[in-house]
């Protein structure tokens, strides 16, 4: 088939999800005539089969969680609770939806052309699209986004079948429950379906090779974590590597082993959550000569240059951090700094982090320790959500909240969460870290009562003059 030279852009994004979105939406802001690349979703994996679905099962995992387990505490009884996995499923398809809709809607209102299909760049300013039907257009611009984010890391020896070994993809689109599920994994992904699966009665056990779940947390984070998972049934068993795998019978069977040898574990299904590899093949990186890392990260400075001038990269195919919200903070300075635009410098240590796995972890900055080996003075206080009205109001108080700063001048070092909302609560200390503000302050602004926020407060008087409440 023939290939059509069509219009030149100032700006073409590859890549339709968080990052690539985002970027286009305010390159169009910015005067910059605007394309967009996707070959398979607007709004990519987040808005399609990742964050945003998952955060609708969770919601029905709460709901599960709590009719099944505490109908005593608050109240309320069932002589025949059904509880119906596959409407659950089918409510986070319609939250998807509606989301996917909206990004079509912005890229209209901002007159963002919109190109379906599998591109590859052909120089630093050429860009062939090639549609489902074999079609092929070339695109020039002058300045090229790429925004292909990341996909599965499968470790070797796994093959993912779609039924009994399943990737994120699969699981979050079967509408049938696992009885029993092994999570390889424990990670966000894998820590967050083993809290859906779990509420809805599977049997869930999570193998993860480093000593702990949520690895890249605080260590009292993951202690805390685990002891929670424990008492909803959740089966953890860190420090454990994964073998082999034989998905050949009626059940699955996976080989580990750990500090007390190997031992075979047997599920109807098993999630493979390990990692991500970044989309980077295929796209023509080679040809134009793009600069990425030994695992195929694309390189990029402050403002999301590549080494190649005109192309620029943004979120997960950079591997600065894989999170959405990351990839969408770069996507605006990348768009400004494009536009000549004033803009910002990303600070990936101080980022928010946040997992939506029951209780929920949350967490910015430096550990204890990170901040230690930083050469910091630091002091540290914690405040529990058992002591917290509303936590209690809720029955839900699992968990604390940690803040570490530097003795000397007070600037906060990091923040650390585990319990009620804490994803919600993060965003104080985020804020006030990036307009240098101390303990002291937080501790000084004054918090609604009663509300999850004043653990917060509390943490912030432990540091500056002693717990009010504790």
């Amino acid at each position: 088939m023939g290939v059509d030279l069509y219009m030149n852009y100032d700006v073409l994004v590859i890549g339709a999800g968080p990052a690539g979105y985002v970027c286009a939406i305010r390159a169009s802001q910015l005067g910059q005539k605007t394309a967009l690349v996707d070959k398979q979703w607007l709004g990519g994996v987040c808005l399609n089969v990742g964050c945003i679905p998952s955060k609708a099962l969770l919601k029905n995992a709460e709901v599960a969680e709590t009719l099944r387990h505490r109908g005593k505490e608050f109240g309320f009884s069932f002589e025949n609770l059904k509880l119906d996995y596959g409407a659950a499923v089918k409510r986070s398809r319609q939250v998807s939806n509606r989301l996917v809709k909206g990004v079509e809607f912005l890229m209209k209102k901002n007159k963002i052309d919109v190109h379906m299909g599998a591109a590859e760049l052909k120089s630093a300013s050429t860009v062939e699209v090639t549609a489902n039907d074999g079609s092929k257009q070339t695109h020039t611009a002058k300045n090229v986004v790429i925004a292909t984010g990341a996909s599965i890391g499968v470790p070797p020896g796994i093959t993912i079948d779609g039924a009994k070994v399943v990737s994120y993809k699969e699981a979050i689109l079967q509408e049938t429950l696992p009885a029993s599920a092994i999570v390889i994994g424990g990670g966000a992904i894998g820590m967050e379906f083993a809290t859906v699966w779990n509420a809805y009665g599977s049997a869930v056990t999570i193998v993860e090779m480093l000593p702990r779940i949520a690895p890249l947390e605080d260590e009292e984070v993951s202690k805390e974590l685990t002891t929670q998972f424990g008492k909803r049934g959740i089966k953890v068993k860190a420090a454990t590597r994964f073998e082999s795998i034989d998905a050949s019978g009626e059940k699955v069977k996976v080989t580990v082993s750990g500090a007390g040898g190997s031992e075979t574990l047997e599920a109807d299904q098993v999630l493979v959550a390990t990692g991500f590899k970044p989309n980077s093949k295929g796209i023509g990186l080679e040809a134009v000569g793009v600069a990425t890392t030994g695992r195929r990260f694309i390189e990029i400075d402050g403002g999301m240059r590549t080494n190649v001038p005109g192309v620029w990269a943004i979120g997960d195919v950079t591997g600065k951090l894989l999170l959405a919200h990351v990839g969408s903070a770069q996507a605006i300075v990348c768009a400004e700094t494009i536009a000549g635009h004033d803009t910002v410098t990303l600070d990936y240590d101080m980022m928010p982090r946040a997992t939506y796995c029951q209780p929920q972890v949350a967490s910015f900055g430096y550990t204890e320790a990170q901040a230690k080996e930083k050469g910091y003075e630091v002091k540290m206080a914690k405040f529990n959500f058992q002591a917290n009205g509303k936590a209690l109001g809720l029955g839900d108080y699992a968990g604390w909240v940690k803040i570490v700063a530097d003795a000397k001048y007070g600037e906060i070092l990091g923040a650390h969460l585990i319990g009620p909302e804490v994803t919600e609560l993060l965003p104080e200390f985020t804020l006030a870290h990036n307009l240098e503000l101390t303990a002291e302050e937080i501790a000084r602004n004054v918090h609604a009562h009663p509300t999850l926020s004043e653990v917060i407060m509390e943490a912030a008087h432990g540091l500056t003059g002693g717990y009010i409440h504790m």
